[in-house]
């Protein structure tokens, strides 16, 4: 198997039909697989007869998106992973042919993120009028929509984590990717069209569960993987406290929830960490960031 698509949905049954009808259309079952983690959805599992060539694992419970992911890509057997959204598919040309090219000529890369097309479009080859072009550069995340990354080099990793529920973990594993000594490259040329309402983001001011599950997640980044964290986090809840907590009741609620189960659960976040090299650490703050 030289290919798994792999695929945490939720609540999105639509979307993921959408997005199968795409791969469908993409793949070679006889070298390609797609591998769906329907995450406590019962209407989502509705149109699991419609696809029968799908490798479907059910929770019946939630267990959340980077839980999901980890148990997912255990699953995996092809020799690149490629990682998608339910509302994300690919639109650009040789879309695998590029994937393949590139790590072959990459020995030392583990991961490729691709450009995320945001928007709901009427076709792909209008979706890809909105496309950016400019030079590949290596950098020091990937977005969970739409990304590859080598499957020898995922296994040597811990995965997705399982201290992450949602929003924080593609972090962790570009971490963990860094230090084990391999690259992350965006490429321009790889493109997937994430189907998601702009404007009506856009008019979506303050998301408070996202701000809550972000700050929490990234305290626990820094315990994991820093070697001296103290200051890193300092800085992040004086950051937090100054530009949401004392300007908004339901930033400062979040605030206190997250700083006071951070202390409690301290021992459970402890028994992950896993301090990377200060190399690793100099690499991810100096490399040029994601462009989303």
């Amino acid at each position: 198997m030289k290919i798994s698509f792999l695929i945490v949905t939720k609540d999105r049954p639509n979307d993921l039909r959408l997005t199968l009808n795409k791969l469908k259309l993409l793949i070679n079952t006889t070298l390609h697989e797609v591998l769906i983690f329907v995450d406590g959805c019962i209407i989502t599992e509705a149109i699991i007869p419609d696809f029968n060539w799908v490798n479907w694992t059910i929770s019946k419970q939630s267990i959340s998106a980077s839980p999901a992911r980890n148990a997912l890509y255990k699953k995996a057997k092809g020799e690149i992973f490629i990682g998608l959204d339910d509302d994300a598919h690919p639109i650009s040309e040789n879309f695998i042919e590029n994937i393949e090219k590139t790590f072959s000529e990459n020995p030392k890369l583990g991961i490729i993120a691709f450009q995320e097309i945001r928007g709901l479009f009427m076709s792909d080859k209008e979706a890809l009028k909105h496309s950016k072009s400019g030079k590949n550069y290596y950098t020091n995340d990937f977005v969970g929509c739409g990304f590859a990354v080598n499957r020898t080099v995922y296994m040597a990793t811990n995965g997705f984590p399982l201290w992450v529920d949602i929003y924080g973990e593609e972090p962790a594993v570009s971490m963990e990717v860094l230090d084990l000594g391999y690259d992350i490259l965006y490429n321009y040329n790889v493109k997937v069209n994430h189907r998601v309402d702009v404007e009506k983001r856009k008019k979506q001011k303050r998301n408070y569960f996202r701000f809550e599950r972000q700050f929490k997640n990234t305290i626990r980044f820094y315990l994991i993987y820093y070697p001296k964290p103290i200051f890193k986090i300092a800085k992040l809840l004086f950051h937090n406290f100054k530009k949401y907590g004392i300007k908004d009741w339901k930033y400062f609620k979040s605030f206190i929830i997250v700083f006071l189960t951070t202390f409690f659960k301290l021992p459970y976040i402890l028994s992950y960490r896993k301090p990377v090299k200060q190399s690793t650490i100099v690499k991810k703050e100096t490399i040029k960031s994601i462009s989303y």
